[in-house]
């Protein structure tokens, strides 16, 4: 389809954050995709940082990467695992940049003197960004979630741009409203005035609804449905359900029981034949729900108490256990907790260890801990990033000897810094948009087991990290049984060791959690299941 021909879908949120936008954006956009149409999702984040790269996980859960580098919110995780495809810099726009760009733009003079206001500089600015993926050619839908809940202050030009689209797009625009239903527990009734107020403040700002999805933990029946089309201006069958589910890739098939799609392309004067085939994301789905193994996988971090912080890591821990026939229990286990006389009870009756990313002091030491136990003791281990890091200083101190080895980024002045800054980032002040990010290509050792699980010789995976292996002890390393087979072939960097002698020991200086969808399931995660699996029943025999 042409650029005029660009569907847009709005997709707000009312009563309280957190009730699944991100998810209920990914399931329409699986259905409509599945139904043959090209979509995109976007995440409008109000919040004044330039993205969530300088955000703390306790704050916002983890920092999603796109191959072009880009560090944007988690949800574009979701739009990713469900679409199978790579998201980018303009998938994601914040209040931050929206105002750093209009800020730019006033003091180059392009405003030619003119007052410069919320509307319309702010609200065009926001508009160009919502356009941008539309006027690519490439997507027929394009799905704007848009952060927060309506009333919040921060959320407001969003909503004034989204009011000013409603009258340029007309038909070719459509506003889903997602809200919550509660039951309350003293009358064991569910309650609609949350929505109801949520739709009137939308409507305050002049916004109205089209769709509304009701997050509720019961079944709304018939009269809730009629009572909130008659209080919400909206027809009954645009009044859709979505009750909790056992997990989230269930969404897509319960929005399809509840015509989601069908409702959407009605109201964009799109052809609604046939079914979205599905085909695919069912047998995902009856392999998740029947499997013929369990596992119990360790995952060491130091922000286990949000399990928000390791959002991909778990998901693709997921993807490669339906792709096994395989239920993975993740066993959340701070870092900080582990020390040498208490790790072996920490660790019992794991199947594999896997060591997260997470950058400073703080746990680091109980990683170190975590990679010993996996390498003495020959449980499949995984690291990543940081995981990675810890896996080398492990072997340099309690294999090479060398008992003071560390990174520079933990301990400065360490005698010995396997892990440490290159030359470049040496130079950098900033924090924001500095580290080494993005796509990067690898070449890998064709001896070696990652060989053998990617099937290639050379890989490309995202990176967000600024420490590097320090090729001043690769030789030493590499004699002790170290492998090095990943290099980055421009810098000559080490991007993965791993131990032959181990059944499965392998860390990877990227992050292969951000490229793991329903569709192709991470093939280090595959193969990490895989050895846990085998683990597993080795023990058991």
């Amino acid at each position: 389809m042409g650029k005029s021909n660009t569907k847009y879908i709005f997709v707000t949120g009312g009563v309280t954050s957190s009730l699944g936008k991100g998810i209920i954006s990914s399931s329409l956009a699986t259905l409509l995709q599945s139904r043959g149409y090209s979509v995109t999702i976007q995440k409008l984040d109000p919040y004044i940082n330039i993205d969530p790269g300088t955000l703390n996980p306790y704050e916002h859960g983890e920092c999603f990467v796109t191959d072009d580098g880009a560090e944007t919110d988690l949800d574009l995780g979701h739009y990713e695992r469900f679409l199978n495809r790579p998201t980018s810099q303009a998938n994601n726009v914040t209040t931050g940049r929206i105002y750093q760009s209009v800020i730019d733009k006033e003091r180059r003079g392009d405003y030619l003197g003119k007052t410069v206001q919320v509307i319309p500089h702010i609200t065009d600015e926001i508009k160009n960004r919502i356009k941008m993926l539309g006027n690519t050619g490439e997507f027929e839908i394009v799905i704007t979630e848009i952060g927060g809940t309506v009333g919040d202050i921060e959320a407001l030009p969003y909503i004034e741009t989204v009011r000013q689209l409603r009258w340029e797009l007309g038909s070719d625009c459509v506003v889903v409203h997602l809200t919550l239903v509660p039951m309350l527990g003293a009358t064991g009734e569910l309650k609609t005035k949350p929505t109801q107020h949520s739709v009137k403040m939308l409507q305050e700002s002049g916004v109205q609804p089209d769709v509304l999805v009701c997050r509720t933990e019961h079944h709304i029946g018939d009269e809730i449905r009629r009572k909130l089309a008659l209080f919400c201006n909206v027809t009954k069958d645009s009044v859709i359900e979505s009750i909790d589910a056992e997990t989230i890739y269930e969404v897509p098939v319960l929005m399809r029981k509840e015509k989601l799609d069908e409702v959407v392309l009605r109201k964009l004067e799109l052809p609604t034949t046939g079914e979205p085939d599905l085909t695919r994301w069912k047998d995902f789905l009856y392999k998740l729900k029947y499997p013929k193994h369990e596992i119990e996988i360790g995952l060491i971090g130091k922000y286990v108490e949000l399990k928000d912080s390791y959002k991909s890591i778990y998901e693709a821990l997921i993807h490669a256990g339906a792709n096994e026939e395989t239920t993975v229990n993740v066993r959340w286990i701070h870092s900080e907790d582990l020390e040498p006389d208490n790790v072996a009870r920490f660790m019992r009756d794991l199947d594999g260890i896997l060591v997260a990313p997470g950058f400073g002091e703080r746990g680091f030491e109980g990683k170190i801990e975590a990679v010993r136990y996996a390498r003495e003791n020959g449980i499949p281990f995984f690291g990543i990033c940081f995981g990675m890091q810890a896996s080398v200083i492990e072997y340099t101190r309690n294999v090479l000897g060398k008992s003071e080895a560390n990174s520079t980024e933990v301990n400065s002045s360490t005698t010995d810094p396997v892990i440490d800054l290159m030359e470049e980032q040496k130079k950098i002040n900033e924090m924001g948009g500095t580290m080494r990010l993005g796509a990067q290509a690898c070449d890998l050792d064709e001896e070696s087991k990652v060989y053998k699980i990617y099937k290639r010789k050379s890989i490309s995976e995202r990176h967000r990290h600024r420490y590097e292996f320090n090729n001043a002890y690769l030789e030493d390393l590499k004699a002790a049984g170290l492998r090095p087979s990943g290099i980055n072939p421009e810098t000559g960097l080490v991007e993965i060791v791993e131990i032959d002698s181990h059944p499965w020991f392998i860390g990877v200086q990227f992050h292969p959690e951000y490229k793991s969808t329903v569709a192709n399931p991470h093939p280090l995660f595959v193969g990490f299941v895989n050895a846990a699996v085998k683990y597993a029943v080795n023990q058991q025999s």
